[in-house]
């Protein structure tokens, strides 16, 4: 682990040096070879599959097909044509005595990455730290060795080909060990993003003896207000709990004012074609009684649960406080969401929701690194201190000082 350790950290210097056309150029030579050898990354990808339950949520999450390929490809595109993060003058400034002092953008260095059964995430994140003039050490689950593996041998054979530093990037065994061994890389490391759920998050923080920044754990809610619009509400509601019910900005609860209670059945409506389940308070079961098929009483805990399924809690509310008292209690910080037409429902909702991204009438599946245009994301930080929401380019670079001088000394 300390070869692979130094190796990534002599990669990071060189990967810092390289000129921004250079690493574009490199990206885009990867994109391409994504798509030349679709077939070797399904194949391998297929050897994981096949170990997994084809109901486990997580199973949409692992999967491989070729619209996803072309779709990695043309992410990986759209972050080599991102302008360079590096080299930003972010302050200059002149001191009376004459020194001039300069902050300028630069690579954090070496990024490790622990993340599960998403092998997406690899070429995500080699983008997203290539482009940045980082190295990246990966650490994928298990359940995406094989996909893991094939991905790394493909990014890194284009790298040698263009003569580059293949420690760009490093993928980890796919064990625990190599977990703390990266955690405790005190030298090597310079920062470690989880992304995951929030035992892999509490894990990290708990543990990590270099800086890390949490991501991923998203308990999501969204509120349908006495004012919201119905058809609008059906395609959020709808979106947000279907489009993909595994990633972290899927809707865990819908949070109903207690005068659209009638209006509850046609809201959630579509839901049951999709088979999700439902779990109501007392006041939304009274209302889906008969009229929604799958349907359950809720119990304490399933408010406040990551679902990662198709699954989903009502929860019925007196007010927009009430609302926003449950999303207080019982969200992640990560996204929220207001269906209304009241603008000053909508302000309040926006000023006091305590979480990363927070949305009027619109899904939380937005929350996306491509959908904000960044290209990709590293992951979704759900904590304040620094990059909070998806996490670019820029949320991956750090900063120095530059002080220019003319024989000034200090009295």
């Amino acid at each position: 682990m300390k070869n692979l350790f130094e190796a990534a950290k002599r990669g990071a210097a060189q990967v810092a040096l390289i000129p921004d056309a250079e690493r574009a150029a490199a990206l885009e030579a990867v994109a391409d070879a994504i798509l030349a050898h679709s077939a070797e990354l399904l194949s391998a990808n297929a050897e994981d599959l096949a170990r997994m339950d084809p109901q486990n949520p997580l199973y949409d999450r692992l999967k491989l097909s070729p619209e996803r390929l072309e779709g990695i490809a043309s992410d990986m595109r759209h972050v080599a044509a991102l302008p360079s993060p590096l080299g930003r003058t972010l302050e200059d400034r002149t001191l009376p005595n004459g020194l001039r002092l300069r902050k300028v953008s630069v690579p954090f260095g070496v990024i490790g990455v622990i993340y599960e059964a998403r092998p997406n995430v690899t070429f995500d994140v080699f983008s997203l730290c290539f482009k940045s003039g980082n190295a990246s050490v990966l650490k994928g689950g298990s359940d995406a060795d094989a996909s893991n593996r094939a991905a790394v041998a493909l990014i890194r054979r284009v790298l040698a080909e263009r003569g580059l530093p293949e420690a760009a990037v490093t993928l980890l065994p796919p064990t625990h060990e190599a977990v703390g061994e990266l955690l405790g890389a005190v030298g090597y490391v310079d920062l470690v993003i989880p992304r995951g759920g929030r035992r892999l998050i509490d894990y990290v923080r708990d543990n990590a003896k270099v800086p890390c920044i949490e991501t991923g754990a998203g308990v999501v809610n969204t509120y349908f207000d006495a004012a919201g619009d119905l058809e609008i509400g059906r395609r959020i509601v709808l979106n947000a709990k279907t489009r993909r019910v595994s990633v972290c900005n899927a809707l865990d609860c819908l949070i109903v004012h207690r005068d659209r209670l009638a209006d509850l059945p046609a809201l959630v409506a579509p839901l049951a074609e999709k088979d999700v389940r439902i779990y109501a308070d007392e006041a939304a079961f009274a209302a889906l009684s008969g009229r929604y098929p799958l349907l359950e009483s809720a119990t304490p805990e399933s408010f406040g649960t990551e679902y990662m399924d198709y699954k989903m809690a009502v929860r019925t509310v007196d007010s927009l406080d009430g609302a926003l008292a449950h999303i207080a209690r019982y969200g992640s910080g990560h996204s929220e969401s207001i269906i209304t037409a009241d603008a000053a429902a909508a302000a309040r909702f926006q000023a006091e929701v305590d979480a990363a991204c927070v949305y009027v009438n619109a899904p939380t599946a937005f929350t996306d690194g491509a959908q904000f245009g960044l290209g990709a994301e590293i992951g979704i930080s759900t904590q304040k201190l620094g990059a909070r929401g998806p996490m670019g380019l820029c949320e991956i670079t750090t900063y120095k000082w530059l002080i220019d001088g003319n024989g000034q000394v200090r009295p």
